[in-house]
């Protein structure tokens, strides 16, 4: 897999270059000036401007899968007393931006989660557990290094504060009140930093980029587990088929390692859930999306779709396989007057 992402670095440097592209800065005003909805930090302002977005994502996963093989809920019972059958997660993100100079864009981003799984215990019982509330808080800067020649270069640096709980509960047929599995929680419980690097271009009519993250997970949480450090890398293309419309598709590559420590209230011979060893994985996910930037009146607003399944799941033990993520958001943005004049 990591040879697959250098081969995928490499593809876009190349198109960059091939790409015959004008003596203009980098801009973001046209449809594909933003990268995919899914994509965060992808850009930056300038100064005194301000950006709100709204997003909702939707993730579905369904089964359980080792390493790269499916497998069924009998085997699963082989070790464990319930499987997993499905699980939906729907996440509502509030975002802020605002460019405090040219060179440095300022953003925050919350969000609010209701988790849902389904599950079959030993004896054929089916039941569900529900979570729901605020998640963690994301704080970032975006430097700009370079934009000449409508290619644009920037850092993202940033911090996961641990605003959301990590000691979920709902009632199960074997406990009232039962602390509920890793993937339940909303929460790392960690403060955990997280630096990346955004490159961008663009052609009269084609827009491409690639963005690397890396997310550290800091000491230990009040229930004794970390989770696992993130790997991010990612590219896109996109293509202006109109001055307010584009198309895009994208890939991404994930890796996760396994949690650190374990709850010592979730007992890992209940489920795979429970099991901190059966966390951590490789995934590479293919996406398509589209951007609508507004006309007139509106042009201050954008919608995004996108739409991403997974291509390939290496995952560390028993977890749930990740069957879609669904993406839809809107932005707004506007300069102050006060900066105006």
């Amino acid at each position: 897999m990591k040879k697959f992402t250098i081969c995928l670095y490499g593809i876009l440097l190349l198109c960059s270059k091939w790409i015959t592209a004008q003596e203009n800065p980098w801009t973001a005003n046209r449809p594909d000036g933003h990268a995919p909805i899914s994509i965060m930090g992808d850009h930056y302002h300038k100064k005194g401007e301000w950006m709100f977005s709204y997003r909702i994502m939707t993730m579905g996963m369904e089964g359980a899968r080792s390493n790269t093989e499916n497998i069924s809920s009998s085997r699963v019972h082989q070790n464990y007393k319930v499987a997993p059958q499905l699980m939906n997660m729907q996440m509502h993100m509030l975002g802020v931006m605002y460019a405090y100079s040219d060179g440095l864009t300022l953003m925050m981003m919350g969000n609010y989660s209701a988790l849902s799984m389904d599950l079959l215990s030993r004896m054929n019982a089916d039941f569900s557990t529900k979570s729901r509330g605020v998640g963690d808080l994301s704080l970032a800067g975006l430097i700009k290094l370079y934009n000449q020649n409508r290619k644009s270069i920037h850092f993202n640096a940033g911090i996961s504060i641990p605003t959301g709980s990590i000691d979920q509960k709902d009632d199960t047929p074997m406990m009232t009140n039962a602390p509920l599995a890793y993937p339940m929680q909303l929460g790392s419980g960690t403060w955990d930093p997280v630096i990346g690097l955004t490159y961008l271009g663009q052609s009269s009519l084609l827009s491409w980029g690639w963005q690397a993250s890396y997310k550290v997970r800091t000491g230990k949480n009040d229930n004794s587990y970390r989770l696992g450090n993130t790997f991010e890398a990612l590219g896109w293309g996109a293509v202006k088929l109109s001055q307010e419309w584009s198309f895009a598709t994208q890939l991404k590559y994930i890796n996760r390692r396994e949690i650190k420590g374990s709850y010592p209230a979730l007992n890992p011979m209940m489920m795979p859930m429970f099991d901190a060893k059966n966390s951590g994985k490789d995934q590479l996910n293919l996406g398509l999306s589209t951007n609508w930037y507004f006309p007139g009146s509106l042009r201050n607003f954008r919608l995004g779709v996108s739409f991403e399944i997974p291509v390939v799941q290496d995952l560390n033990g028993i977890q749930m396989k990740t069957t879609s993520l669904l993406t839809f958001g809107i932005q707004y943005s506007f300069r102050a007057k006060k900066e105006e004049n």
